[in-house]
């Protein structure tokens, strides 16, 4: 069982995360960050450093979050990953607890 991103991470990409992960299995999109669930080790140190609760276990994803499953796996195969703790995209406070933002998302 994998970790996922979901929805809060769109438009924020806080990489707290980031620093904290044994494996490196975080991959950087324009404005948005997924794990690899081939390479996520189920650690769970990641969980607790999202400033916005956007990683859950993939058996705990909620019902209107399921796609992002998919999504991280996708994603994961497309975008390089990012090892490095960065400073979040501009905007984040503004984002961070706005909901419905999937169509944000930046491929």
């Amino acid at each position: 069982m994998a970790y996922v991103i979901t929805e809060p991470c769109i438009k924020c990409k806080f990489t707290d995360c980031v620093d904290v992960c044994p494996v490196d299995c975080f991959r950087e999109g324009p404005n948005f960050l997924v794990i690899d669930p081939d390479e996520c080790i189920d650690c769970s140190l990641c969980v607790a450093e999202c400033p916005v609760e956007a990683i859950c276990a993939e058996d705990d994803v909620p019902p209107e979050h399921q796609g992002f499953i998919a999504l991280n796996a996708e994603l994961s195969k497309l975008w390089s990953p990012i090892i490095e703790r960065k400073d979040p995209l501009a905007e984040a406070d503004k984002w961070r607890d706005v909901k419905n933002k999937l169509d944000q998302l930046e491929r």
